[in-house]
Order: structure tokens, then sequence, then C-alpha cells
């Protein structure tokens, strides 16, 4: 904990700045830093809490002050404060990343009471893919792409903007990726079920089972495990997941980052697992194929003409995605089956193979668009040589 005369310098360095600005105001690089790393620890803050929020909901009844829910508003109390710093003095933003910022708050805040509410009508509404819970990943979406925005525009060149910059689009990824987890986590619930085991409390069991009026039986756990259609999974993680690294990949401009943007997020992923299932909170499958399809969008980039680049890429793409996933299943559940004689609890959700004409369309639409806004921003106005520096693929 500070001292109070680090607090008292604290006060004394920042009261100076809190005077009333318009976005795009010009910002002292210490000023800078300090509202950026503050981004960070909110995001990671709201990171750790919604990670061990999937596994509670996969054991106890829902609470809405439980751990998990109180750490994820810790860090959105953070991005609160500092959207409103944006807001009245002008520092460290322009008036799109303001804009992005506020707007993505704002959905936050409308959408948590709408979701309590929904909590109260709904029963449990475990699915992450409720109307309400959208909401909040929609807040989240654009609230970090103001941040992105702002860090891209303004940070001064060098390897901490570029790794800052990875950053923020690691907690991109995570947010938008973060409905997935749902099938994750239900996937292995069902293994376990089918290996006369139980992740979730007794309470939690029959509290679904009553509110599907049916009995707790391997029905019934289906419904409470993947209440979504097969296909959605590979083809949202393919179409909006993968979108992510390619525009990673364009606005870093280094070959590798897309693969270091999915490889953080994993390697975020890999090192909780234990801590959750150490503790006695259920696992969920972790999605190794988007390392695998990073490195095929980083490899895409070698092809130098845009256009050529999207349609060779999203091939590639999808059929590393769905070769990736189809492989992890089969690898992670016959290495699980040999260590503990079961079967197939460290795989995949279920892929839908035929589904991957619709990814691939969804991933090839989105790549265009992108490769168009990048060329129409290059061709519109003179860019800064630090900003050329890390956007030219």
């Amino acid at each position: 904990m500070k001292s109070p005369a680090s607090l008292k310098r604290a006060a004394e360095w920042a009261l100076p700045y809190w005077t009333r600005g318009q976005a795009g105001r010009e910002t002292p690089q210490d000023l800078f830093r300090v509202l950026y790393f503050g981004w960070l620890v909110a995001f990671t803050l709201k990171l750790l809490g919604s990670a061990w929020d999937v596994s509670w909901h996969f054991k106890w009844l829902r609470d809405d002050l439980a751990p998990p829910h109180l750490l994820n508003s810790a860090g959105t109390a953070i991005a609160v404060a500092l959207t409103v710093i944006h807001g009245y003095t002008g520092y460290g933003v322009d008036k799109a990343a303001l804009r992005l910022i506020q707007w993505g708050t704002g959905i936050f805040l409308v959408a948590v009471p709408l979701d309590l509410i929904n909590h109260r009508v709904n029963g449990l509404d475990i699915t992450s893919w409720s109307p309400s819970h959208i909401m909040l990943y929609l807040g989240t979406f654009f609230m970090i792409a103001g941040v992105l925005r702002g860090w891209f525009m303004e940070a001064p060149p060098g390897r901490e903007r570029t790794v800052v910059l990875g950053a923020f689009f690691a907690f991109f990824l995570e947010n938008v990726h973060f409905p997935e987890q749902h099938q994750e986590y239900g996937i292995l619930s069902i293994g376990a079920w089918d290996n006369h085991a139980t992740y979730a409390e007794p309470i939690l069991l029959q509290f679904a089972a009553s509110q599907m009026e049916r009995p707790v039986d391997r029905a019934m756990m289906t419904a409470f495990s993947l209440p979504v259609p097969d296909f959605l999974y590979p083809v949202y993680a393919v179409v909006v997941g993968l979108s992510v690294l390619v525009v990673a990949r364009l606005l870093i401009g280094r070959f590798g980052a897309a693969t270091l943007v999915a490889g953080a997020y994993v390697g975020v992923r890999t090192l909780l697992w234990p801590l959750l299932t150490f503790t006695g909170f259920p696992p969920s499958a972790v999605p190794f194929f988007l390392v695998v399809a990073g490195l095929v969008v980083d490899l895409a980039f070698l092809v130098r003409m845009p256009y050529v680049r999207a349609v060779l890429g999203t091939v590639g793409v999808t059929a590393a995605a769905y070769g990736a996933l189809a492989a992890q299943s089969a690898i992670m559940g016959g290495v699980y089956s040999a260590i503990k004689g079961q079967k197939g609890l460290l795989g995949a959700p279920p892929l839908a193979p035929s589904s991957a004409v619709w990814a691939g369309l969804g991933l090839l639409a989105l790549w265009l668009a992108a490769e168009w806004l990048a060329a129409r921003r290059r061709g519109a106005q003179p860019i800064e040589a630090r900003v050329i520096a890390t956007a030219t693929p």
C-alpha cells in the first residue's frame, strides 16, 4: 500500500492536469503513459475476472457479489474513471477515440443492470450468448477499440509502442472470443458426465434441471452445457476472432504480430487452466488452434498484393483453423485418455466441418474490408513517419 507521502506526491503531479479541454489536446508523455498503463491495469482485472467467472458459473449457482464479479467490477471502475478523465480533460485521445470509449463505457454500464434483471426473470441464463451478455461484450468492444485508436495515433515510435499495441489487441481478442468459452467449458462438462463425474455442484444441477422441467440426466447436461448449434463455435472463431488477428497484423505491421497476439491470449488461458482446476473449479478446452491460425495470417502477409492476400489468406487461415481444431480434439483427447483412462476431456467443442464454407466467406468479407480501409487511409492523407513505421504491412 502506498504511503501518505506517496499519495500526496501523486496528487501534486496529477492535479495541474485536471483542467477542462477538448479531445485532441496535446498530451505530455508522462501523462499519456499513465493513462494508457491505467487502461492495461483495467483490462487485466477484467480479463482475470471474466476468466474466473465462466468457470465459477459452471460450478456454483449465480451470485451477483461472487468474487469474479467483484474482480471484474474493479477493472470496470478504473475504466469508468479513465473515461471521465479523457472526456473532461481531452488528454490522450482524439475525438474519434473518445467517442468510441464513451459509447463503449455507456453501453457496458447500461448492460449491467439489464443483465441483473435478465437473471432475475430468466433464472440461470448461463449461456454466454444471451442479449444482455452480448451487450456487455459490445460495450467492451467499443471501449477497447477507442483505446487502441488513442494509443495507435499518439504513442511515440519504439518497442514500447509495438508491445503495448499488441497487448491491447490481445485484450480485444479475449473480449470477442469470450462467449466461445461457454462451449469450451461445456464440452468438458459433458465429458465428465460421460465418465460418471460432474464439475457442477448438485444444487446447480438441480436448479438447472428444475428450470428446464426435466430430471438431471445427459439430455439436461447437454442443454445446460452446449445450448447453441455446433457450427457456431468454429464459424464465430474464424469470422470474428481471426479478423482481429488480421487487423492486428495490418496495424502493428510486423511479421509475427498475429501469432504473438494469439499466443499471448492462449498463453494466459493456459496459465489460468491449472490455477482454476487445482482450486476445484471446472476446466475448459483451451483454443490452441488460434495460434496456428495466427501464424497462417502472418504468412499470408508475405503476399504483397492486398486483395490477392485476402483471398489466399482466407483459404489458408480457414483450412488451418478447422484442421487445427480437429487435430486439437484428437491429440489432446488422446493425451488425456492415456493419462487418466478417460476420453476426450481436453479436446475441443463440436466442429461441424461443413460450416467452413460460411466461415471462410465471412472472414473474406471482413478481410477485404480491412484491406480496403487500410489502402484508403494510406492514400487519403499523409501519415507521419512514426505511424508509417508500424502501420505499413
